[in-house]
């Protein structure tokens, strides 16, 4: 029997078993393959809705699922945590139970916050990475009458126009109830321009003073103060608020790190094209937990998981090599207010351009909220 364990039930790796389980049913219901997924938690949530949490727009169940519910028929689930893998031995040792040995191993462990990189951030700011934390910055909004709200970025992290949206909204928010005029909100990013892809930078900026908004560019988030309500940069400069939200800066997962298979901040280093570990046959790595030059967004992983299912389906059955490649193919919304939003789509050689936006491409947003549940299930 061939084995197929995939670490990580996020994103990437639901639809990669998935993928992989649907198209060798009989092979799995005949006992020749088989697919394992493990994952630390039995609840798989939709990460892009928190921002939508923030703005009372959805409520947090509309954003969880039970994995098994997401899950094509002959995949086993194991509810536990890997804390090492032993390439060698072709085994992913677990945190509760014994440990899972691999003819084919996909590492799909995603990426977290990494708050103490900042000293005073947990303390003094807010951020909507988590449902947790977009939860308390939604009562922090209910909350607000006015005053400055800071936005600043730490890097890396996920879903590179977050920080924008999250701007753009708020500035529409606040005119919705009635506060604009009361409030100041001011907008840094660590680069010299308002985001690191320079056609975005270009339609960025304009927006932001056409509603405006303070921009600071040149502001590498350092420190916090909690009690003095200030933020500081690497540069010196210094940013009082009263309402501070963050984009932390993100990290991978410790597994890789305790098992020597990760570099710096814990990314895999991933070949580019076939996603395989470099220097691994047998190990693959997709969505935020690789080292690529490209967004740490789920449409990433959602392109990645459609080469690598493909690949892993003829290394499963017939041995052969891996086919297809990745071409760095990402998508990403953009929401510019409460009713419209524009998107960018880009690839290794070609950089992304930014339509107008529309209340188009702000319901065809919405309708992919409710959509994505299918894309994970592979069924789309």
């Amino acid at each position: 029997m061939k084995r197929l364990v995939i670490v990580g039930a996020g994103t990437g790796g639901l639809m990669v078993a998935n993928f992989v389980a649907r198209d060798l049913s009989r092979e799995i219901a005949h006992g020749e393959i088989s697919v394992t997924l493990l994952g630390d938690k039995d609840e798989y949530i939709y990460q892009p809705g928190f921002l939508y949490v923030v703005f009372d727009l959805m409520r947090p169940a509309q954003l969880i699922r039970p994995i098994k519910e997401l899950l094509a028929p002959g995949i086993e689930f194991v509810h536990d945590r890997a804390v090492r893998i032993d390439p060698e031995g072709k085994v992913v040792e677990r945190a509760g139970g014994e440990a899972l040995h691999y003819d084919y191993l996909v590492l799909a462990t995603g990426s977290g916050l990494n708050l103490q990189e900042v000293p005073g951030l947990s303390e003094g700011g807010h951020w909507f990475y988590t449902l947790e934390g977009a939860l308390q910055l939604r009562d922090e909004l209910r909350r607000f009458q006015g005053g400055r709200v800071v936005l600043t970025v730490g890097v890396p992290h996920k879903c590179p126009v977050a920080p924008l949206e999250f701007t753009m909204m708020f500035d529409e928010w606040a005119r919705v109830r009635g506060i604009r005029e009361q409030t100041e909100i001011v907008y840094t990013y660590p680069l010299g321009r308002t985001h690191s892809i320079p056609s975005v930078a270009e339609w960025a900026q304009p927006e932001l003073e056409h509603r405006g908004v303070r921009v600071e560019t040149f502001f590498n988030m350092e420190s916090v103060e909690p009690e003095k309500k200030v933020v500081h940069s690497l540069e010196g400069t210094d940013v009082a608020y009263d309402v501070l939200v963050a984009i932390p800066p993100h990290r991978g997962d410790e597994l890789g790190a305790v098992s020597g298979l990760a570099e710096a901040g814990n990314w895999y280093p991933t070949d580019r094209n076939r996603l395989n570990l470099n220097g691994r046959d047998d190990i693959f790595v997709l969505g935020d937990a690789t080292n690529l030059p490209v967004s740490k967004a789920g449409s990433v992983a959602h392109f990645e998981a459609e080469v690598l299912a493909d690949n892993l389906v003829g290394l499963l059955t017939e041995g052969s090599p891996p086919a297809y490649q990745y071409n760095g193919r990402a998508f990403c919304f953009i929401e510019t207010g409460l009713e419209r939003a524009t998107f960018i789509s880009f690839d290794y050689l070609n950089p992304p351009k930014v339509p107008q936006p529309t209340n188009a491409v702000h319901w065809f947003k919405q309708t992919y909220n409710r959509i994505h549940w299918a894309n994970l299930k592979a069924v789309m």
